[in-house]
């Protein structure tokens, strides 16, 4: 097994041990983070019906020319108005 392999293997494992733990629920989602060499994005997921309540993304936005720092801060800031706009006070973070 070559060494990408290796990793996805491992990310797909860590993936399904968090999963298996952590659910959304209509009173209190699952918030999503994923970040990569250049972008964040953050999604707030009710697993029960399978919708995403709120999602934000750096892809395509002006607050992509910042650091890594500024752009988690933004990301931050603009899901959380997304979810108080969905009136939804508390989530479970998944990773």
């Amino acid at each position: 097994m070559d060494k990408l392999a290796h990793k996805l293997l491992n990310k797909g494992l860590r993936k399904n041990r968090v999963r298996a733990k952590v659910s959304g629920t209509p009173e209190r989602p699952r918030l999503s983070v994923t970040v990569s060499n250049r972008h964040i994005i953050a999604q707030v997921i009710d697993d029960t019906q399978h919708k995403t309540v709120a999602y934000i993304s750096t892809v395509g936005t002006k607050v992509a020319k910042g650091s890594m720092t500024e752009r988690a801060a933004w990301v931050g800031t603009e899901i959380a108005k997304k979810a108080k706009a969905a009136k939804v006070t508390a989530v479970v973070f998944d990773r």
